[in-house]
């Protein structure tokens, strides 16, 4: 699946996706409350990232920070949309930037 047809998922209820994949896109969808629950189901590095990037977006840094640690990625320089763009990407895997 494409970062865009992962935004374009209609109903996450109606996919499998993993915890951290829907965490994003209710955050997408802008539900942060959805998002933060999604992203608390999963104890991986995973899960850990998305939930650093969702306290980043409450404008919480020091909770962002020890989720980025948890994640072991430092905490970001880049805009909130490059980020999510980019935990997307990397959890969709190779497929997300489309065929090559």
């Amino acid at each position: 699946m494409s970062i865009d047809e992962f935004k374009q998922l209609a109903d996450a209820k109606q996919s499998s996706l993993p915890a951290p994949l829907r965490a994003l896109w209710e955050d997408a969808k802008g539900n942060w409350e959805g998002a933060h629950e999604w992203a608390q189901k999963e104890d991986t590095s995973s899960g850990a990232w998305v939930h650093a990037y969702l306290h980043r977006k409450e404008g919480d840094p020091g909770n962002a920070s020890y989720w980025y640690r948890r994640a072991g990625r430092p905490f970001p320089k880049s805009s909130l949309e490059a980020e999510w763009d980019n935990i997307a990407a990397e959890l969709l895997g190779p497929r997300a930037t489309g065929p090559a």
